[in-house]
This record gives structure tokens, sequence and C-alpha cells, in this order.
């Protein structure tokens, strides 16, 4: 009898009717643009060369390889679309298989939709979140929920969104539990100052469908934790974080009234971040709001760290991805001597190349001053000599409206191009210590399927 009670006793504790631990929450955050170089740059901008972001802090890191199905250097939709479903697919496409092919209409594309990481914790019953600092429609955000040929299509990717709605995409079930940041213009109908064509008012749609709705950082902050929100603060993308005026919110408190949102899901939940105008900024050769945008991102990243650290210490229940969707062609230029972060009084990476022996200005081969951020391509070359035009100083580079110079001209300011370099990525929390070595965007997807046993 002895004998037999030990033996039920050591079967009660068998190691495989213990349910192996899982990240029940995911929280992936997405830097747009976020090369390694701009990260090393903000790095250098914030806290100076020897200190760290809380991205530089993640245990576990891996760098991710971003081709898209037809492209050496993607776009943001197929890299979001290759972590959201572990589906390679074509520049300019939203979630589709890659015979999906960019078309003004989509009904001449081919293709078919690929479930992503958000659908699948919806079916799983768990909350579904998505914030970012550009339009909710834009191709990131829109990766996670939609699906769709052409990622220009933004009044029809908003239509999906809405509950019962013309357009709706059934796979949210009862619809998102919060969904934050700007692009209120593809909600709307033209006369409501709108650029919806069809009349529909997707705002009120929601509002009946029992969303809360937010346009302010007054009234994100009083919105109830039990109902569904929805927060458009802004007709386009939200401001960059250099210009944001108070009524806004911040990425980061965007990022914590989410987690309010979604944190008391009995199943857990899953949310999506973006720091989108990383990219805007680059794209314009505008460092300045480039990096600060950089360090807004990070200030999400903490943020969302230590908030869910309040109830999940030790993050068993809970995975962090950070990551970004493509480079940009940013450099760091010259034999530059150390320059700190940069303050008021010191323009530090933003300035110019100042020898590190001897502290003076370096000069190129016009024996001009030149920048320490540079851009491989953009609008902002001096054609002939740069000895025709007046020297670069430190006042006027590290302007907040100042255009680094670029090496290849491409038109106008908006047109610098993506990059193709691999991109870094840092996990912490249940299942981070499966990301490491070299990694194809597509990877991802499985991995945090995996952790999450979605």
């Amino acid at each position: 009898m002895i004998g037999a009670a030990l033996a039920a006793g050591c079967n009660s504790t068998n190691d495989s009717t213990t349910p192996e631990p899982s990240a029940k929450n995911v929280i992936f955050f997405l830097g747009d643009g976020m090369g390694l170089n701009t990260l090393t740059a903000a790095r250098i901008y914030g806290v100076g060369e020897e200190g760290s972001l809380t991205i530089d802090t993640l245990p576990q890191t891996a760098f991710i390889k971003t081709f898209s199905h037809d492209s050496q250097v993607t776009d943001s939709a197929p890299s979001m679309a290759a972590y959201m479903t572990g589906v390679k697919s074509n520049n300019g496409v939203i979630s589709m298989d890659s015979d999906a092919t960019q078309e003004s209409d989509c009904s001449q594309s081919a293709g078919k939709p690929v479930t992503t990481l958000l659908e699948l914790a919806k079916a799983d019953g768990r909350g579904t979140g998505v914030v970012t600092s550009t339009r909710v429609t834009h191709a990131t955000p829109a990766a996670t929920y939609a699906h769709i040929c052409n990622r220009d299509l933004e009044a029809d990717i908003a239509a999906q969104l809405v509950p019962g709605g013309a357009g709706y995409n059934g796979a949210l079930k009862e619809g998102l539990d919060v969904v934050l940041g700007g692009g209120s213009s593809f909600f709307l109908p033209a006369a409501d100052k709108g650029k919806r064509e069809d009349g529909r008012n997707l705002i009120d749609e929601m509002q009946a469908k029992g969303y809360q709705f937010a346009s302010t950082l007054d009234q994100l902050n009083q919105a109830d934790a039990g109902k569904p929100l929805l927060g458009l603060f802004g007709s386009s993308h939200m401001k960059y974080d250099l210009d944001r005026p108070a009524s806004e919110p911040s990425l980061a408190q965007m990022t914590l009234a989410a987690i309010k949102q979604l944190k008391d899901k009995e199943k857990g939940y899953f949310l999506m971040v973006e720091g989108g105008r990383i990219d805007h900024a680059l794209h314009d050769t505008n460092a300045k709001r480039a990096l600060q945008d950089t360090l807004a991102f990070d200030d999400a990243i903490k943020a969302a760290i230590d908030e869910v650290k309040k109830t999940d210490p030790e993050l068993k229940n809970t995975l962090i991805v950070v990551t970004a969707d493509h480079d940009h062609t940013l450099v760091l230029n010259g034999y530059a001597k150390r320059t700190g972060k940069t303050t008021a009084d010191n323009p530090g990476v933003l300035g110019l190349v100042k020898n590190y022996e001897t502290g003076e200005p370096s000069k190129d081969a016009d024996g001009m001053p030149y920048t320490i951020i540079g851009f491989g391509n953009g609008y902002n070359r001096v054609d002939g000599s740069r000895s025709s035009v007046a020297a670069l100083d430190d006042a006027t580079v590290s302007a907040d409206d100042y255009h680094q110079e670029v090496v290849v001209k491409v038109g106008d300011i908006g047109n610098e191009t993506h990059g193709g370099t691999d991109v870094f990525l840092g996990a912490i929390g249940q299942g981070a210590d499966s990301f490491h070595g070299s990694l194809d965007n597509t990877a991802v997807f499985g991995k945090v399927k995996a952790a999450a046993k979605l």
C-alpha cells in the first residue's frame, strides 16, 4: 500500500502533467526604418557613446534578413507581413501570399490572404491591440489586421477594422480591443474633411459597436479599460516627437494605455507597437527628428517592460520582441572624435566631423567641413564643388530642420530610399531564448507563434 501511495505521489508531480510555460502575452515592437546605423546614432544622440538605451539591454539578440519576395530592398508592407505571417510577399502588398501583386484594383491581383499573429491570437480568445505613431491604416499596423494587394488603399484598410461593416475582416471576430494612432481622415467622409468616397463615417460605426473614441491625451487617459477603444490623434500621421504638442499622447503613453486595456484578458493578449515616424524622418534625411523618434520608441519599450513587470515580475508569461522592418541609407562619416550626447550646448552626433586628435573640423576633397551623419541618397546634394557654397557649421547642421547631405541625389525631400542591410532584433521574457544568430524575417513568425502557443 505504501509503495502504491508513493507511486501515486510520484505520478502526481510527473513533468508530463505539468503544462509547459508559454507567453500568453506578446508585445511586438517595430521601429520602422530603424537600421543599425540609426540605432547607433540614436544611442550617441541620447546617452553618448558609452551609454545604453533600453533596446541595448535586451538579453537575447539576432540579426534579421529583410528582403521581400520580389526585391532586395523591402518596403514596410511585406517586411512587417513577413513577421506577422511567416510568408514572403511582394513590395506594396499587405499580408497576402507571394502570388499577390500591388495593383490599383485588387480584382486584378492574384494571391490569397495569409493568417497573421494577431488573427491567431484573436482566434484563441486573446486580447488584441495595435499602437502606432503613423496612420493606423499605414503599412506596418495594417499588416497585423488587414489583407489587401495595395498598401495605398487605406480607406479599404480602415473598413477592415469595423466589426460587421462592409469590407470587415471577419477573422477579427468581435474586433480589436484597442487601436491607437493617427489617420482619422480615412475613417471620415469627404463631407467631414475626410478622404472616404463612400460617405461612411467609420468612427461613428465603431462607436455604435461599443467602441470608446479618443482624439486627445486627456480623452485617452479617461478611457474605461472595460470597453474597446479607438484613438485617432490627427487626420494623418501623428506629430514627430520633437514637435509633439501636450494634447497629443507620446508613443509610451499610448503603449501604457493599450496595456491597460489588455492586461486583464484572461487568456492573455497580442499587442503591436510601431515607432513609425522614424522612417518618415529618414526619408526626409532629417536626422534629428529620426533620432528623437527613436528615443521615443525606446521610451515606449522601457515603459512597457516596467508596466508588465508589475504583474509578471520575471516575464514568465510575457514575450517582448523589438526589431525593425528595414534599414535606411544613414551613415556615420569620418574619424570623428567622440561627441557625447546631444544637448542644447553640444550638437553631438548631429555636428561636424572633428578630428579625434586635433579637434579641428575634418575637410573633404574640396577643402570643406562635413557632417558626422550623412545619407547614401536623398535630395540635399551640392551641384559641383562644395566650396561653391557656404561652409557648414555646427549650429546649421544640428538645427531641427536641417536635412543632411547625400551621395546620390534622387529627387525632392522625402525620396531617400530604404536600405537592404540586416536589422537588429532584441527579445526578453518567455521564449526569448529562441532568438539568436542570423534569421530570415519569416522565421520570427514561427518563433513568436511557438512561444505563445498560437
